[in-house]
């Protein structure tokens, strides 16, 4: 078996002067996952998060990423490894043109096919036409896109998005999260810090809840949003398909990631007489 990609070692974390954030935080995350971290604001995700790139460093415990501890390893050496993208992209965003601000990252790690890599990500969502242009003219959902690209380009093999979905209409958010399923599907690893239930549910398959600066529950997504003696703890209410699907299961419907599932389902036990109703 292959070594985890990340490693979290009985992690505490305080900023000086104040109680600690993380208490006793244990996490193991392998190449290749989708993994979400869920929790309300102050329950430690984006603070643990922050570890495995190096932005924050332990004050009690140990963090990996590649088997090697972050504190071993240079700042350059863990923006290789992994790539953070900001809850809000403008405080990440700076460059005059899209295609500059894709550019910076790998032209600074010294990348030798640089405008290859930044030409990829910019057609890998869909902003190759707007690469001359001011990104702050840019929609919020193109600017998320772009924050997403500039990531990309510096081709890591894991990826922290920080609520990519924020601000976003229906069709935005699947947009950017079926960019990051594919992401996944070539090889890499993304793990999403959101309060976005229904998009969980519909697309990461694996769950990590935190609250009080502690993992509550860890594991596939469909098991974590029925646990429903630890979700209000967390402050986290289970998706409405989550809910609707389960309640319909003595109907014969199954366990639904989404709405769309559940009128599937229903459809198809009704034998399409009452579609239109559905």
């Amino acid at each position: 078996m292959s070594e985890p990609l990340i490693q979290v070692r009985d992690v505490e974390f305080r900023y000086p002067g104040h109680s600690p954030v993380l208490h006793g935080v244990d996490l193991t995350i392998d190449r290749g996952e989708f993994v979400a971290l869920l929790g309300q604001n102050g329950a430690g995700k984006t603070t643990l998060a922050k570890h495995f790139n190096g932005l924050l460093t332990p004050t009690k415990g140990q963090v990996l990423v590649g088997g090697k501890p972050t504190s071993a390893l240079s700042l350059t050496e863990l923006a290789r490894q992994v790539g953070y993208c900001y809850q809000n992209p403008d405080h990440q965003i700076f460059a005059p043109t899209v295609d500059k601000e894709v550019r910076f990252g790998p032209d600074n790690l010294g990348l030798p096919d640089a405008a290859e890599l930044a030409d990829r990500a910019l057609a890998l969502v869909g902003l190759t036409a707007q690469r001359e242009a001011n990104p702050f003219v840019l929609g919020r959902g193109q600017r998320q896109l772009l924050a997403v690209a500039s990531i990309i380009a510096m081709d890591p093999p894991v990826l922290v998005v920080d609520e990519p979905t924020t601000g976003m209409d229906l069709a935005g958010a699947e947009r950017i999260m079926r960019l990051l399923a594919s992401w996944v599907a070539d090889g890499r690893t993304i793990i999403v810090i959101t309060h976005d239930m229904d998009v969980v549910a519909e697309f990461i398959p694996r769950s990590v809840v935190m609250a009080h600066g502690e993992v509550l529950a860890d594991g596939p997504t469909e098991h974590v949003l029925r646990r429903s003696d630890l979700l209000p703890e967390a402050r986290l209410l289970a998706p409405p398909a989550i809910t609707v699907s389960d309640e319909l299961s003595r109907f014969g419907v199954g366990r639904c990631g989404t709405i769309r599932d559940v009128a599937d389902d229903l459809v198809h036990i009704l034998g399409g007489r009452d579609a239109g109703r559905v």
